[in-house]
């Protein structure tokens, strides 16, 4: 278990928490592949390690319109200030690592 209080660390699926399961529906469900593939690749790996924090910033993110969202993740517009985070820029460091969900390196 990790210290972040409310962290659920590894939980099986059937264990996530109905926010969780919200939360993780609403990324791969986004209306745009390639957001759903940015966002839901991420929380797929990282939902269960999330804090409050982070998930209130990744809540915030899902508000904001694909087409907006897809070109401030792919460097195509510049971030406003107010989608700017921590978690944010978790999300690009994940890509950047591991390359965007359903494609290999």
């Amino acid at each position: 278990m990790s210290d972040k209080p409310g962290s659920q660390d590894s939980a099986p699926e059937g264990e996530r928490d109905t926010r969780r399961k919200k939360i993780l529906f609403r990324c791969w469900h986004r209306g745009m592949k390639e957001m759903d593939l940015l966002l839901g690749g991420f929380a797929d790996a990282e939902i269960d390690g999330l804090g409050e924090d982070e998930l209130l910033e990744l809540e915030h993110l899902l508000t904001a319109h694909d087409q907006d969202l897809y070109a401030w993740m792919t460097g195509r517009k510049p971030l406003p200030q107010e989608w700017d985070g921590p978690l944010y820029r978790r999300i690009i460091a994940y890509h950047e690592a591991t390359g965007p969900a359903g494609f290999t390196r």
